[in-house]
């Protein structure tokens, strides 16, 4: 635990602090949901990389991993490093395993290619499991994870095709759709996790269910100003129906009230699952808790969110918080979630 809390604490010193936030309130009426919070912060850089590197000897591998969830997951990366020194590797592994995955869809320009890399995927967690993994980085990271802690082979597929079917351009249908999408997503990540820790306890996988699921809704969120920037939206089409707002409507900025009020019902739904997740928390074993400090970062910018009124495009979301290494680090110390 020594070498996390150094990375951690790399991560955040040398950068400006803020007041600390109020905490999440469950939301009242449409007309008064400006009075909801304040955010929490977080942010972080390369040293906590040099640090978890330094302190732990990590391999050519696991620097990899390591330095590519830095750069694509930032908060994976750090919620990682403050898990048990036994499970860190598999973990980086996992979350890098994961990115690989969730940046296909972004990085080319036609689908073919992109189901073409989704397949060596399927292929290489086929082959890890028949002690083949091919030569690459993060497949040998993630086959050496598969080893030690004999994950379940079942949520790493689920994971592949439900990024599969993900490649099609198109929104949500409904809610829950994208709530499935998180399930075989985020959700199974957290339940690879869980596996990592030796946790086998259904109070936890429940947990792990709606925090999955929360963060997938928050993942969502924070990507549409991006995605509507090159003309796409993929938040939940019934919610957009119900408040007389069309994805043109986002792409344009149209409408501000009713985007603000889609926004709104949609961030709900996570703090809900959030809500649920933690409703479990005095039966789920203590050992679990360090697989969902995820829910410092979903907390965090549900709480911005709130701040700005349900501003989707407002600045203050595209920048990295200062203090989410702090709060994470509080959030371990603390044992909780």
């Amino acid at each position: 635990m020594a070498a996390a809390v150094a990375a951690v604490a790399a991560a955040a010193l040398g950068r400006g602090l803020r007041s600390s936030p109020s905490a999440w309130q469950l939301r009242g009426p449409l007309a008064g949901r400006s009075r909801l919070l304040c955010p929490a912060a977080c942010g972080g850089g390369a040293p906590a990389v040099a640090a978890a590197s330094h302190q732990s000897g990590a391999g050519e591998g696991e620097r990899y991993c390591m330095e590519l969830l830095r750069k694509r997951d930032y908060e994976g990366f750090l919620c990682s490093l403050l898990l048990p020194a036994e499970c860190r590797r598999s973990a980086f592994a996992l979350r890098a395993f994961n990115v690989e995955l969730a940046q296909i869809k972004e990085s080319v320009t036609q689908k073919t290619i992109g189901l073409m890399r989704i397949q060596f995927w399927r292929k290489a967690v086929e082959d890890m499991y028949h002690d083949n993994p091919p030569q690459q980085p993060v497949a040998v990271e993630l086959w050496k994870a598969i080893k030690r802690q004999k994950l379940t082979k079942r949520w790493l597929m689920k994971i592949i095709d439900e990024r599969e079917k993900n490649m099609d351009d198109r929104a949500y249908r409904d809610i829950g759709e994208l709530e499935a999408y998180a399930e075989n997503t985020q959700s199974a990540i957290l339940y690879l996790t869980l596996e990592m820790l030796g946790v086998k306890d259904l109070h936890a996988d429940h947990a792990a269910s709606h925090i999955g699921k929360a963060q997938g809704i928050v993942t969502c969120l924070r990507a549409t100003p991006f995605h509507a920037s090159r003309g796409k939206v993929f938040l939940p089409l019934d919610i957009c129906m119900l408040h007389g707002v069309s994805q043109e409507d986002f792409i344009r900025r149209n409408q501000e009230k009713k985007m603000r009020d889609v926004i709104y019902d949609i961030a709900s739904q996570a703090h809900v699952h959030l809500e649920h997740a933690r409703s479990f928390r005095k039966n789920v074993p203590v050992k679990a808790f360090p697989a969902f400090l995820y829910t410092v970062a979903v907390e965090d910018y549900l709480n911005k969110i709130q701040k700005v009124d349900f501003d989707i495009f407002h600045p203050s979301l595209q920048r990295k918080s200062t203090l989410l290494p702090l709060h994470l680090y509080i959030r371990s110390w603390k044992k909780t979630y």
